[in-house]
């Protein structure tokens, strides 16, 4: 009997082990390159140098907040604020988005949200007491502080849409137009679906896959993983190098990768609830950016929060999803640049 027990519980085992590794391999795979590339930048001597402004610190309040400027050589238009998404650093402004901001003669500023990079990581976070999207919205605010801007036009993706949602409604007097990216004016609403199941499972897969436990190319492919799992369905990839220098960079010459900055920019976007009664109070001019495609941040949201800011200008690509990709980015640099000099 004690026998038969025993084999029982080994064919169990065994299946239990099939089943982790079915469900570990499925799923969202990364491009067949990508062995070769990560290997490439991890020996590689030298990164590329991403920080090439002039930088420094703000403060909001106790909390620091890292900034880069970017200052045209002739005399400048006016000033452009960049402001990333959950959990995801300045550095995902890459130079190739920038300079042709720059090169039109507008100073570009681009900050760590609280949480990342080189901006403070809050030790003492509590998830009962959150810090919201506006005190997110006065960290920008206190960059504009830092540099001696007076009014700025604020750029956000994603989160970071959001956040310079909130800027155009309680810092109005700082704000000169506004552009939203991929955003919502209430993520969390019951009316529209966030991930599906599909997508969770495959989160979680390329989580286990890559981050447990941690290292350096485990860090770099969770994030070519996730680039793919919310690229839209377009004729496009991401490339891989890119996004491998760039992971690298923030792990060996910055302060690296904050596991806990996840939860505390879901829960300041819960605490802060919705947004959307309050859009047709933002008066300044505004240009709306989304992907019909984007599978994180539906194109429902936009077609929900859009409408509601008076006389808001849109442009949505069919076939990209919750990213900036190469192939839609001189759509980007049109419409930005055509709505900052309109306004």
């Amino acid at each position: 009997m004690l026998k038969k027990i025993g084999i029982g519980l080994l064919i169990i085992a065994l299946l239990f082990v099939a089943v982790y590794y079915w469900f570990l391999n499925s799923g969202i795979q990364l491009p067949p390159e990508t062995d070769a590339i990560v290997q490439e930048v991890l020996q590689s001597e030298e990164l590329p140098e991403l920080i090439t402004g002039e930088t420094g610190f703000a403060n909001n309040g106790g909390v620091k907040i890292w900034y880069e400027k970017r200052v045209p050589t002739d005399s400048i238009k006016g000033t452009l604020l960049l402001v990333m998404g959950h959990s995801s650093s300045a550095l995902i402004w890459g130079s190739d988005f920038m300079q042709p901001f720059v090169d039109d003669g507008y100073q570009v500023i681009r900050y760590d949200n609280r949480g990342l990079g080189e901006s403070d990581w809050i030790a003492d976070w509590n998830k009962e007491n959150p810090y919201t999207l506006e005190d997110m919205a006065k960290d920008g605010i206190a960059v504009l502080d830092a540099t001696g801007v007076e009014k700025a036009h604020v750029l956000g993706a994603s989160m970071g849409g959001m956040i310079v949602q909130r800027m155009a409604l309680s810092h109005k007097e700082r704000v000169a137009s506004l552009i939203s990216v991929m955003s919502s004016g209430y993520m969390n609403d019951p009316e529209i679906p966030i991930l599906t199941r599909s997508q969770m499972m495959d989160f979680g897969r390329l989580t286990l896959r890559y981050l447990t436990p941690p290292s350096e190319e485990g860090a770099i492919k969770f994030m070519v993983g996730i680039q793919k799992l919310f690229q839209g369905n377009g004729p496009y990839t991401h490339p891989v190098k890119p996004s491998a220098q760039t992971t690298l960079y923030e792990i060996r010459k910055r302060k690296g990768m904050n596991p806990n900055v996840g939860d505390q920019h879901s829960a300041a976007i819960a605490a802060s609830g919705s947004r959307l009664e309050e859009l047709d109070q933002i008066k300044v001019p505004t240009l709306i950016i989304h992907g019909k495609s984007d599978p994180l941040v539906r194109f429902e949201h936009c077609e929900k929060y859009a409408p509601l800011i008076p006389h808001a200008e849109k442009l949505y690509i069919d076939g990209m999803g919750h990213d900036m990709p190469l192939i839609y980015m001189a759509q980007y640099h049109d419409a930005i640049l055509k709505h900052l000099d309109g306004a």
